[in-house]
């Protein structure tokens, strides 16, 4: 049982690095400048840290390899867009910026294993 719940979890790693690499991708394509990649301080983590134009983007990435349990986007909780703004004051804090304007996306990935990722990027989230 132990193997099981470790292979589990490896996959869950791996599945979600692989999500991210592909959500960079598709941000640098999309003209964003990647800032910061997985920061972290003690109230968690912000996946991707980025800039489009003048505008500070934190972006989550959601990673799921099916839709069994719904859009990888349902997984941003209100909770989680109050965290993630949190995050993003201290990040500007620990950078030395002063009030910026930023916005919130999500990029979504479903990544099979089997074709193409099908991703999705949604802007403006919080």
């Amino acid at each position: 049982m132990l193997c099981a719940m470790k292979a589990s979890m490896r996959h869950h790693l791996v599945l979600g690095r692989r999500g991210e690499n592909l959500a960079v991708t598709y941000l640098s394509n999309q003209g964003l400048v990647i800032l910061d990649r997985n920061w972290r301080c003690s109230m968690g983590e912000i996946d991707i840290v980025a800039r489009d134009g003048d505008v500070v983007v934190m972006c989550e990435v959601k990673t799921r390899s099916s839709h069994r349990f719904g859009s990888p986007f349902e997984a941003i909780t209100a909770q989680k867009a109050n965290r993630l703004q949190r995050l993003a004051f201290a990040w500007l804090q620990e950078q030395g910026l002063g009030p910026r304007e930023l916005r919130f996306d999500v990029v979504a990935i479903v990544d099979s294993g089997m074709g193409e990722p099908e991703l999705t990027h949604h802007q403006h989230v919080v």
